[in-house]
């Protein structure tokens, strides 16, 4: 890796030494700095783009030529005659300033080449072309080029630090709420523009009232003759690892006009070469955004659904089946219609060996190692459809409805040292849906109206069952007593030869959130907002414990703890009523919003025929001051106070299993949390230069948190609920540098996190400490002609102090992603990681990823490709991986798929 490393630096200076310099100052006619006017230098022996630059502020540009050549330079801006003229490069840099003149008939200008990025206002417009070289088959290998654009670790797209929230398509919303599916599976050759919608707003009339900082949006521009006409691609294919037959069958089809778009992907395939999982699924918003998502009220409503043991990327086997379609449809110019549907079938076995050390030896709990296997079965679909209604400028109706269901089961084998073995079964249906309608009306100039509401019904039904067989020496002679003594405080028969228990429950979850806004447009630099607003919402939560008898029949405990309750049938209601007001001042480079909203909060919750109430006033402050340095960069301050409300689950009296090994009791009369958010963000993108930078600092203090009180027996917990005067803080800091040198892109991304929280074991308050810190250097070439390298290289280090006992976790892990576009008809790509993690006590665990395909076009038109892929080609049986709680150290072997080698065809449309 070294060497390597080495090769690669070499070169990029061997390129960096036959290169020259062409700088100078681009004016006006009366001498004034134009910024961002467009350098291009084209080649004028190969007719190609050679070089390509941006002026800054004050008018100066810098390009590199290559020496002893031959280029014609063109000079553009808006609103001015593009300037053209032939220069010939031998062995010194040249400077040039150059004047533009004003061009009154205001012509479209003809350049032979696009640039490949350039600015209009807030939108940042990427030429897709420039940034190719052939190896690409998907948007996301485009996206990943592109100068201040990442795909984090979790897929999504960031632009400048901020997560990108809508993916549209000529406009039009793509599976609006996610932008995995487009990036995955639009087409690479189908994109002609990458148009990058900073400080993005969905509805116009608001666009200049409200804070969009934040909101980030792409739009793909496709190119000519895709319009009217299918295109797309299908990818069919099969082969064969150690274990099983493969195979892979994946059409992509679309279709756009201007009125009317259609879009289909599916997947179905056993090589775990997914286009969504499972948990994507699960966070599929499908754009819906709660209207009191800035009134400083948070109040949860749980998740109750099935908590899969494994991710669909560390598994023995993946069986995965999608099939999602997209439509939008605009009758007149005045409506839109779209919508989309999406199911997802996925079948998973998973193998896990783990060793949990608890590091409190006070606490009296034995290290417990256990193996599990499981099965795992997901149904997953999601249907939306919306409607958007602007009949003029002044009025804007949309309308959404979203609902969702699933099917999911569990079924594990758990063999544990300390409990034996245990089946495990879990099963649930729950289903939602989600509404919204919003309203949007400008009276004058100077006042706009707005109505946001939204309705969610959500009802959830998980079922489980544990076959406890607790004989961990398999010794027919000795008492069965790990699970004994819970089992006797919970009230179990404990005369039988095993456990068989079991759990119904079901929440029913009912909330209305809506709000009013309105917004006075004082002057040109100020505006005043005023909202009133509502949250209502109602949970109904019902469960019951049993144990199954030898002759079927159910037996119904009575604790002997916890007031002999058993059962749950809780009602809880929560109201908010709130006040807002807001003022935004822009003054120079700052603009100061300062604000606060007044609360009046409702709560009650009715349990075996006791009602438990709470009422009282509240004021939450908020406060953003952003100072606009430049065009693209910017500081942006903030602070708002939370009030945080936990859902019916955790005021539940009754016992309820997480699982055998878990139980937990509600407390009634549980209060709200208060939280302190304050925040710093920095950004900035330097077209000059092509240096993105941002960076965020971020603390947070919790007070009343509401905590878990929990006692062990053995290594089974049995937890309650309370409200502590102990503070809980954090502070975060996360930055990113990324520079462009001609065809070299370097970058560095960190992140620090620190952490104080109190945790309350055995009857014993501790103060656990963790600081995380993280680097990543990153290295990468973007040659059209020539083959590229990326080379990364993460850096971690997890520090963690339990009082009792500390741990550090040291994590290495190099990698190197390669691709080549060879005789403009093959193409190769590999990538490679090593990963190293260290404690400092054991010995050091390693494993090691490589993946590879060799693909066959006959030229860049032809409409067949062949394609070779191996995947895991070291054979690696399985990955390591250790770390730290606030209670234990973790330890544990996933088991994964073997190597794959799969033929793949794809036909493009």
């Amino acid at each position: 890796m070294k060497k390597l490393i080495l090769i690669v630096l070499i070169g990029f200076a061997n390129a960096a030494m036959a290169q020259i310099k062409l700088e100078g100052i681009v004016k006006d006619s009366i001498g004034a700095p134009l910024e961002l006017a467009n350098v291009i230098a084209i080649n004028q022996e190969t007719k190609t783009l050679q070089s390509y630059g941006i002026t800054d502020q004050a008018g100066f540009y810098r390009i590199s030529l290559a020496k002893n050549g031959t280029y014609s330079i063109q000079v553009s801006y808006i609103g001015m005659k593009t300037y053209t003229e032939t220069i010939t490069t031998v062995n010194d840099d040249v400077v040039k300033d150059i004047v533009l003149e004003a061009d009154n008939a205001l012509d479209a200008i003809e350049l032979t080449y696009e640039m490949p990025v350039t600015v209009k206002g807030d939108t940042l417009i990427y030429n897709a072309d420039s940034f190719k070289n052939g190896t690409e088959r998907k948007l996301e290998d485009v996206l990943e080029k592109l100068p201040g654009v990442e795909i984090n670790d979790d897929g999504q797209v960031e632009v400048e630090g901020n997560v990108v929230s809508k993916l549209m398509v000529n406009g039009k919303d793509f599976f609006d709420g996610d932008t995995k599916l487009g990036i995955k599976n639009i087409p690479s050759n189908a994109v002609d523009k990458i148009q990058v919608l900073r400080n993005f707003s969905e509805v116009g009339q608001l666009s200049g009232v409200t804070n969009n900082q934040d909101n980030v949006a792409i739009n793909i521009k496709l190119k000519e003759g895709k319009e009217n006409f299918w295109f797309g691609n299908i990818t069919a294919g099969g082969g064969a690892s150690t274990d099983d037959e493969l195979y892979i069958l994946q059409p992509k089809l679309f279709y756009y006009s201007p009125k009317f778009s259609l879009n289909f992907i599916g997947d179905l395939n056993n090589t775990g070469d997914l286009a969504l999982t499972r948990e994507d699924l699960r966070g599929f918003g499908g754009g819906f955004r709660a209207p009191s998502r800035s009134s400083g009220t948070s109040i949860s409503l749980g998740n109750n659904s099935l908590n899969f043991l494994t991710s669909q990327n560390n598994a023995l086997e993946i069986k995965n089946k999608l099939a999602a379609t997209n439509f939008s449809y605009s009758p007149n110019k005045n409506l839109d219609l779209s919508g989309f549907a999406i199911f997802n079938s996925s079948n998973i076995l998973s193998k896990e060996k783990s060793l949990v050390q608890y590091t409190d030896s006070d606490l009296g709990i034995p290290d417990e190692a256990t193996e599990q296997n499981s099965e795992e079965r997901s149904n997953q679909g999601l249907l939306k459809l919306s409607a958007a209604y602007k009949p003029n400028i002044n009025n804007q109706l949309d309308y959404d409805i979203l609902g969702r269901f699933s099917k999911d089961t569990q079924n594990q084998n758990l063999f544990s040292s300390v409990l034996g073995n245990t089946t495990q079964l879990d099963e649930a249906t729950p289903f939602s849906i989600s509404q919204s309608l919003n309203y949007y009306y400008t009276l004058n100039e100077t006042n706009i109206f707005a109505f946001e509401g939204q309705h969610l019904i959500k009802n959830e039904d998980p079922f489980y069952n544990a076959l406890l067989l607790n004989d961990p020496d398999n010794n027919e002679d000795e008492d069965n007593d790990a699970f004994d003594t819970t089992a006797d405080a919970i009230g179990f028969l404990t005369n039988l030869d095993y456990y068989d228990i079991g759990q119904n429950k079901r929440i029913k979850s009912n909330q209305v959130d809506a709000k009013i806004d309105y917004y006075n447009i004082l002057n040109a630099k100020s505006n005043i907002n005023f909202t009133l607003g509502t949250i209502y919402s109602r949970q109904e939560f019902n469960s019951n414990i049993f144990q199954f008898l030898e002759d079927g029949s159910q037996f119904e405990p009575t604790p002997s703890f916890n007031d002999g309750l058993a059962k749950n049938d809780t009602e809880y209601n929560f109201t908010d009523v709130y006040l807002g007001a807001h003022y935004t001042l822009k003054t120079g480079k700052f603009t100061i919003t300062p604000g606060f909203s007044v609360h009046a909060y409702g709560n009650k919750n009715t349990q075996f025929g006791e009602t438990f109430e709470d009422s009282f006033f509240k004021l939450l402050p908020d406060f953003e001051t952003r100072i606009q340095l430049k065009k693209s960069e910017s500081l942006t301050l903030r602070y708002q106070m939370q009030n945080q409300f936990t859902d019916v689950t955790n005021l539940a009296q009754g016992l309820v299993f997480n699982s055998f090994s878990s139980i937990q009791y509600g407390e009634p009369e549980l209060q709200n949390a208060l939280s302190h958010n304050l925040s710093l963000f920095y950004r900035s993108f330097n077209l000059f230069n092509y240096t993105n930078v941002y960076a965020r600092l971020a603390y947070n203090k919790n007070i009343d948190q509401i905590r878990s009180l929990t006692d062990f027996d053995n290594v089974i917990r049995t937890s309650t609920f309370f409200n502590s005067n102990f503070a809980d803080e954090s502070v975060s800091a996360s930055g990113r540098v990324q520079r462009t040198f001609g065809k070299l892109q370097a970058g560095i991304t960190t992140g620090l996190n620190y952490s104080k929280i109190n945790q309350f074991i055995q009857g014993q308050q501790s103060l656990n400490e963790q600081f995380t810190q993280s680097y990543t250097p990153e290295l990468r070439t973007n040659f059209r002609e020539a083959p590229n390298v990326r080379l990364r290289y993460r850096y971690s280090v997890s520090n963690n102090d339990q009082g009792s006992s500390s741990t550090k976790f040291v994590t290495k892990a190099p990698s190197i992603n390669f691709d080549a576009y060879i005789w403009k008809s093959v193409t190769f790509e590999t990538d490679f990681t090593y990963s190293n993690q260290d404690d400092g006590v054991n010995p050091s665990q390693s494993f090691k990823t490589w993946d590879a395909s060799l693909a066959y076009r006959k030229n860049e038109d032809s409409k067949w490709e062949y394609v070779i892929k191996a995947t895991n080609l070291l054979d690696i049986d399985s990955r390591v991986r250790n770390s730290a709680t606030n209670l234990s150290v973790f330890s544990s072997e996933t088991f994964i798929q073997p190597r794959f080698v799969t033929l793949r065809i794809r036909y493009e449309l």
